[in-house]
């Protein structure tokens, strides 16, 4: 298990956001992008024939610009003045993500309520495990609280599992180096939040698995 610093490496407000920026932008693009070009076959007189693929390609990216909408408000951003958060509300954003994805989502938690840091935890670090699993696989998302200490454990089992050098840069502070800076960034808002709360992260990566741990006060 590879522990994470709580003490990241500085990095510019400025940046930060800038690549924050650009990696929600990434992900609304290609649904939003999807829906203007059902749009323009809606408009083509010559492709009149292909209306029903177009109205299911307007439908389905729809949904998926939504689902990334209501994921992002509360993952990355500050979902109004929330401080605690239903994990059951949080289920149905995460199921809304993995929709999209191969993987599958087994999601184990039984607290009634959770605290800010450790929704944005759960959120992003699912998300992370299930794009882990490129080829598909199951990510188990587990959470107990001990004390005053919420324990969050996610494992991603399947065929290619992976972790990419900078999400682990990012998860231990560090800078992306020659990996993109779109999978980077988010594993370093994590290293973020999570030293600011008080916790730490820690990662492993084995045959077909990766594992992803939080510990943050309650």
């Amino acid at each position: 298990m590879t522990e994470i610093s709580t003490i990241p490496l500085e990095i510019r407000p400025a940046e930060l956001v800038a690549y924050m920026a650009a990696r929600m932008c990434h992900d609304f693009i290609s649904p939003a992008s999807a829906i203007v070009s059902g749009l323009d076959l809606l408009d083509d007189p010559t492709a009149q024939d292909m209306r029903d693929d177009a109205m299911e390609l307007i439908a389905t990216s729809a949904r998926k610009l939504s689902d990334l909408l209501l994921f992002t408000r509360v993952a990355f951003g500050a979902a109004a003045a929330a401080e605690s958060f239903d994990p059951r509300e949080l289920e149905k954003l995460a199921r809304g993500v993995f929709g999209h994805m191969r993987a599958e989502l087994d999601w184990q938690i039984g607290a009634e309520a959770v605290n800010k840091p450790a929704a944005r935890a759960l959120l992003n670090l699912a998300q992370m495990a299930g794009a882990a699993l490129p080829t598909g696989g199951t990510a188990h998302v587990a959470a107990v609280q001990h004390d005053d200490q919420i324990a969050i454990t996610i494992e991603a089992k399947g065929p290619r599992a992976r972790l990419r050098p900078e999400v682990l840069a990012g998860l231990r502070g560090e800078g992306p180096g020659d990996g993109l800076h779109g999978h980077w960034v988010q594993a370093r808002y994590v290293c973020l939040f999570v030293g600011d709360a008080g916790g730490t992260v820690a990662a492993e990566v084995g045959e077909e698995r990766v594992t992803l741990k939080a510990s943050i006060p309650a």
